[in-house]
């Protein structure tokens, strides 16, 4: 992930482009990374290492929704409806 994409998602889902810190934002952060990563393993299916880090950043995604749902859940249904995380 570039900066400037980092940058993009970062005022798209927070109140500017320094609120890197709502659940929001790490949320799509997290999101952006786990898509890139998945089409990596397309490519290196014995590469374990990643796929490590990958489940540790789905255990991570699942824990701030989770924490999302309990919080407020209109900001939940709007961040994976926007993010498309449930199919």
């Amino acid at each position: 992930m570039t900066k400037e994409e980092k940058l993009e998602i970062i005022s798209k889902f927070g109140k500017d482009s320094n609120d890197s810190g709502k659940s929001e934002v790490q949320i799509a952060l997290l999101t952006k990374r786990i898509n890139d990563l998945t089409s990596h393993f397309d490519a290196h299916k014995k590469d374990h290492h990643s796929r490590r880090g990958l489940m540790m950043m789905v255990g991570k995604r699942r824990r701030l929704l989770d924490y999302l749902i309990k919080k407020d859940i209109a900001r939940y249904r709007a961040i994976i409806k926007e993010l498309n995380i449930r199919k």
